[in-house]
């Protein structure tokens, strides 16, 4: 399908983001070692960070998906640090009625922090938060089962807010096949029905905890192309069930969609801190980029906003409830983090390790954020 074009944001020199003060020696410590040597080695590296840090503050940097339960001010610091320009909140589901709460909760949380946050149901939303100095978020879900067996649902849930939504989470639904069932079989005729109306709504179809065969099925029968919010590359993780392969990867972004790269580090690899890294997250981002293309690749954490460690995450409390509650297939680790990522300046970290690699400032900013909203402009009707 044709992509619509992108405005990007200008790109600068890196005599344009080097400041004054760095230029006179007018700092301390290591700064003042470069200051005075101009053509050093350590000279060039701090301008080049220089400039990628220019280019993430002017950036739409968006997150495919946080865990936005348990809100608090610590919540709100943390969004502030981040440098995000939005993200996609994951509010609890449980059954119809808890949705609705939850919806009508952070609708309330909105209005009440007009400084802070805008509530996002379209493309546009995010560029005017990126100029207002806010964060805009977008409302959804990670399980469809909230609907029941009435379509009509997915009209109440669209009039209250939601804009995206999984359709199954690991376990069957009526919609489909989860990631960690049993079988195989992919949407039901009902879940197809789904399908249809959430692309006649304008409802994201995200298809990151779908069992393979739902995963083609929703890629397939979306008119639209559907997202993989938070996800990881099968071919640099074999035998995830989460893990989405090659043809899938290309099967989404032939129909214009984007895979977010989960930061969750027991996802993106084995034997975290030995040969699961930083490096390895970046290796995922390659990966998805060589196989579907610069425009269709963009980012997510899968975890609240300060991080795993600074939410209160421990063994206990973390680790010890996901061994009962998911299979032993989902590989989970302690502790289950990228200590780079697990922090408010991930993407900041993500985006200087791309430059490393060489990717350029136009494609550094498409990841942070430019493809998610094309994607947004072709997938939201408001």
């Amino acid at each position: 399908m044709p992509i619509k074009r992108r405005d990007f944001f200008k790109i600068l020199t890196l005599g344009g983001v080097l400041s004054e003060q760095f230029l006179i020696g007018q700092t301390t410590g290591l700064n003042s070692v470069a200051a005075a040597n101009p053509s050093s080695d350590l000279s060039k590296s701090m301008r080049l960070a220089d400039s990628i840090d220019k280019v993430y503050d002017e950036a739409i940097v968006y997150d495919g998906l946080v865990i936005a339960r348990n809100w608090n001010e610590a919540s709100f610091e943390a969004l502030q640090k981040s440098g995000y320009t939005g993200f996609n909140a994951s509010l609890d589901t449980g059954n119809l009625a808890n949705a609705l709460k939850n919806l009508e909760d952070w609708q309330r949380r909105v209005k009440e922090n007009p400084d802070r946050l805008m509530l996002a149901t379209s493309a546009e939303d995010f560029i005017k938060a990126k100029k207002e100095k806010k964060v805009a978020v977008m409302l959804g879900f990670q399980n469809s089962s909230i609907i029941g067996d009435s379509i009509a649902n997915l009209d109440t849930l669209y009039q209250a807010g939601t804009r995206w939504m999984q359709l199954t989470y690991n376990e069957r639904n009526l919609i489909g096949d989860g990631c960690t069932e049993r079988t195989n079989a992919g949407l039901s005729d009902y879940g197809i029905e789904v399908v249809e109306r959430m692309n006649e709504l304008g409802i994201i179809i995200d298809l990151s905890h779908c069992g393979s065969q739902t995963t083609n099925d929703g890629i397939k029968f979306s008119k639209n192309g559907a997202s993989i919010n938070h996800s990881m590359c099968e071919a640099l993780h074999k035998d995830h069930p989460r893990a989405k392969t090659d043809a899938q990867i290309r099967a989404m972004a032939d129909k214009g969609g984007v895979i977010g790269i989960i930061c969750l580090g027991y996802m993106i690899g084995p034997n975290l801190g030995v040969n699961t890294t930083m490096e390895t997250y970046v290796d995922h981002i390659e990966h998805a980029v060589k196989i579907g293309g610069i425009d269709h690749v963009g980012l997510a954490s899968d975890f609240p906003i300060q991080g795993l460690q600074a939410s209160g995450a421990t063994r206990e409390n973390w680790y010890v409830p996901r061994l009962t509650r998911f299979k032993s297939s989902y590989k989970v680790q302690w502790p289950p983090w990228i200590p780079e990522l697990d922090t408010t300046d991930r993407y900041r970290n993500v985006a200087s390790s791309l430059d490393k690699r060489g990717f350029s400032t136009g494609d550094i900013e498409k990841i942070l954020g430019q493809n998610w909203l094309r994607y947004f402009r072709e997938t939201l009707k408001t």
